[in-house]
């Protein structure tokens, strides 16, 4: 049966992706904000999925502000940190990890799978709309 939430959660994630990836940092950011506004609406366990968000958001801007220092990813505007933009991507992503990617957590190979297909495929997309460079000539 086909759970409509689960599908939502989806779907919201895909539209805010887009409004991040084609918006950058302007005022397409209110949309993606909206969908976590949602989603935390949605959310019985609030504060367990806020910290979710959190704790994802935080690691994958610290992984991606040490890519992007070390010159594997380049964007418009300068800085250390990457684009505000990005950081609220990982916040999406943190919303479909407990539920429409739930999926995926066991057994934990199917995780890795996606994260190793998925992630690289994700940044390409984004690289073939403009969001981002990749340094060394990738």
């Amino acid at each position: 049966m086909l759970d409509l939430k689960l599908l939502a959660n989806a779907g919201m994630f895909q539209l805010g992706w887009f409004a991040c990836v084609l918006g950058g940092n302007s005022l397409w950011l209110l949309l993606p904000a909206g969908v976590l506004l949602v989603n935390g609406l949605w959310i019985s366990a609030r504060w367990t999925e806020v910290r979710l968000i959190i704790y994802v958001c935080l690691l994958g801007t610290l992984v991606d502000s040490l890519l992007l220092n070390a010159g594997v990813f380049e964007f418009r505007q300068e800085g250390i940190l990457i684009p505000f933009w990005l950081m609220l991507l990982w916040a999406l992503l943190a919303t479909t990890l407990n539920h429409c990617l739930a999926w995926t957590a066991r057994p934990a190979w199917r995780a890795v799978l996606l994260g190793a297909v998925g992630g690289p495929l994700s940044y390409y997309a984004g690289q073939r709309l403009g969001a981002v460079q990749f340094g060394f000539g990738l």
